[in-house]
């Protein structure tokens, strides 16, 4: 006998394993669910790291994909889906920065800052957005990675060192050092970007 499907909007309380568990089942639903929930955020880094939206897709994709294939045969406790998946990205996105060399281009579209209060506001935004993407993309990869994970993804150091497969302690290493090197290159731009040295 079929189980019923599970409503929709229980779904999206449960945790990312549980949906990844159901989807391995079969649940179309569960699929659904955790593609919404996890697509943007893997989208996000890796438009981040390749500093190309539409190379961002391709690997977002090719991700998501890579989960589904690892779907029946995922090990609960190992790992959270969330860690697997940045790792995969972070791959996906090396193997295609060593494919096109060490350049990153600088030109990166802004994503337009929820609820603005003006256009000259929204602009504002749109060139610190630009001005960091920027500096992001001259980092080396490894930096970029780290400082993406932690300040921009909201990862712990212990999960970005599970992603990265390195030590904690390297993780603070690079997040430190771009973190200063971030600072660094910004520090010239705070009055053109708006920043009193309150901010």
């Amino acid at each position: 006998m079929a189980l019923m499907p599970m409503p929709l909007d229980a779904m999206s309380e449960l945790s990312d394993e549980a949906l990844l568990r159901a989807c391995a089942g079969g649940d179309r639903q569960a699929v659904r669910v955790l593609t919404e929930r996890l697509t943007p955020r893997v989208l996000g880094f890796a438009a981040r790291m390749l500093g190309d939206r539409s190379e961002a897709e391709d690997v977002a994709q090719e991700a998501m994909l890579r989960l589904w294939q690892i779907a029946p045969k995922w090990r609960q406790g190992e790992a959270r889906v969330t860690t697997w998946l940045y790792r995969v990205v972070s791959n996906l996105c090396t193997d295609r920065l060593r494919a096109r060399g060490r350049g990153v281009p600088l030109e990166h579209a802004g994503e337009p800052a929820d609820g603005a209060p003006s256009v000259l506001a929204c602009l504002a935004e749109r060139e610190r957005v630009a001005a960091l993407e920027a500096a992001l993309a001259n980092l080396p990869a490894r930096q970029r990675q780290a400082v993406v994970l932690r300040h921009m993804e909201g990862c712990s150091n212990p999960e970005i060192a599970r992603v990265m497969e390195i030590s904690v302690e390297a993780v603070e290493s690079l997040t430190a050092r771009g973190k200063r090197s971030l600072a660094a290159t910004l520090a010239a731009r705070r009055a053109e970007l708006g920043y009193d040295d309150d901010d």
